[in-house]
């Protein structure tokens, strides 16, 4: 690929930006990358929006294609499965995948950004952090952009631009004024806050190290992922308004009898609760699809830009770095022809990225009302069986979504007509002892074709 003198200028340098700044560096393109937040590897940045993150089989292809899953090791917590906590303390254990190889894995945002940042510049793109796009010009395909600290606002010359720059991304802020542009956004009536439960007094974990704690609620819940210092980040998922909301949750001891009605066992490991309640913002949760993510072969959306997320299938960051690597396997095929490249990436993409926005609202749903009920356990242990004895036809949309790299679109589907065979296996037993082999087997060869897994 003749990419030398070839300027690639990427909009954010959270977490989609860096890799997909390594991959291009990797094939010679010339990268700068503007960020509007100061660097935090010099200015201490307070906690409370950012939610652990879940890198699964998606998010580790496209670390490896940059040569960093390595790296990761040591900032990484494997969790096999989901653990159920009842109102009354009781433990269920759902493993996440057919073995113990299929696990996803735990990581603070703040540590992967420091890792991707420090090997972007290490590959050799510049960063320019303290810079916000402000705008960018359609007809010119020139950004503007502020100093943060001086408030100084230039304006840059821009040949490719690819907008990396989250859910309230400038470039597509200025992209809603083309012809026909489509967009819609919808925000859950849910909110969250990020807690913390502490370490014990030993340095170690107070729950089970390796896994996804889970306190269901019917419409709320709280959640647990490990980090590699002994704490847990707990994020809180509450109603905006109502009885128990977080308009509700305004005044310490409110926030103590909340959590010790419905959260007693969390509670007893969390004894700066409220004061860690009352300090961090809650933040919203919204989905984003529009239409179409580039103009001209100049100006491209990519991740959150195009496609945000809620974040309860764990596919967010996966589904971003993806993007990545679909984007640089179009660059590799088409020898750079921009135009082409991002018209090819749009219709391979848009269609999956639709379909997991919409799995993950669905898996809301399931994480906060049935992950705790005795039938759907029921559906998920004849799942996994039922997987074991069918592999190259009946794989969980779950596994299919985390554990593979299916494209999405084909995991929504097979995931409707999976359910609609579990229906008519289970809706009629109370154990998996009772499971019809037969009718199974007949179910899964005339509505399942052989599934191909892409390697």
């Amino acid at each position: 690929m003749n990419s030398k003198h070839q300027q690639v200028t990427l909009i954010g340098a959270g977490l989609s930006g860096p890799l997909l700044a390594i991959l291009l560096r990797q094939r010679g393109f010339a990268v700068e990358i503007y960020e509007r937040r100061a660097d935090r590897r010099k200015v201490r940045v307070s906690a409370g929006r950012s939610i652990n993150l879940a890198i699964s089989t998606r998010g580790i292809h496209a670390l490896r294609q940059a040569g960093l899953w390595d790296r990761m090791q040591g900032i990484i917590v494997p969790m096999k499965g989901r653990m159920m906590h009842s109102v009354t303390a009781e433990l269920t254990f759902q493993p996440y995948g057919k073995n113990e190889s299929e696990v996803i894995n735990s990581i603070s945002r703040a540590e992967l950004n420091l890792a991707l940042v420090n090997a972007a510049e290490e590959h050799g793109a510049a960063i320019h952090f303290n810079q916000r796009c402000v705008g960018y010009d359609l007809r010119s395909h020139s950004l503007r952009l502020r100093d943060e600290e001086t408030r100084a606002e230039w304006t840059k010359e821009a040949g490719v631009v690819i907008a990396c720059d989250g859910s309230a991304s400038s470039i597509r802020t200025e992209m809603l004024k083309m012809n026909r542009f489509d967009f819609s956004q919808q925000h859950l009536g849910h909110g969250y806050k990020e807690l913390t439960i502490p370490a014990g007094a030993l340095g170690e974990h107070q729950l089970e190290t390796n896994a996804l704690h889970i306190w269901p609620r019917g419409n709320l819940m709280l959640i647990a992922l490990p980090n590699i210092d002994g704490t847990f980040a707990c994020i809180l998922f509450l109603p905006f308004e109502g009885a128990d909301s977080f308009a509700s949750l305004s005044a310490p001891q409110r926030v103590i009898e909340f959590f010790r009605d419905r959260f007693p066992d969390a509670l007893r490991l969390m004894p700066g609760l409220a004061e860690n309640y009352l300090a961090n913002p809650t933040g919203a949760m919204v989905t984003i699809k529009c239409s179409p993510w580039h103009m001209e072969g100049k100006a491209l959306l990519l991740g959150d830009a195009a496609h945000a997320i809620v974040p309860f299938f764990g596919q967010g960051i996966n589904c971003g770095f993806e993007d990545g690597t679909v984007l640089i396997q179009l660059l590799d095929r088409y020898n750079a022809d921009w135009e082409g490249v991002f018209s090819e990436f749009e219709r391979e993409r848009k269609v999956n990225t639709d379909a997991i926005a919409d799995m993950a609202v669905e898996n809301f749903v399931e994480m906060r009302d049935r992950v705790g009920d005795s039938r759907f356990l029921l559906r998920k242990k004849v799942e996994l069986m039922l997987e074991e004895q069918f592999p190259k036809r009946f794989v969980p949309k779950y596994s299919m979504v985390t554990f593979h790299r299916v494209p999405y679109s084909v995991a929504f589907a097979r995931g409707v007509v999976q359910d609609q065979i579990l229906a008519q296996l289970c809706d009629s037993i109370r154990r998996v002892e009772e499971l019809d082999w037969k009718k199974a087997e007949q179910l899964i060869e005339r509505d399942l074709p052989p599934l191909e897994l892409p390697q």
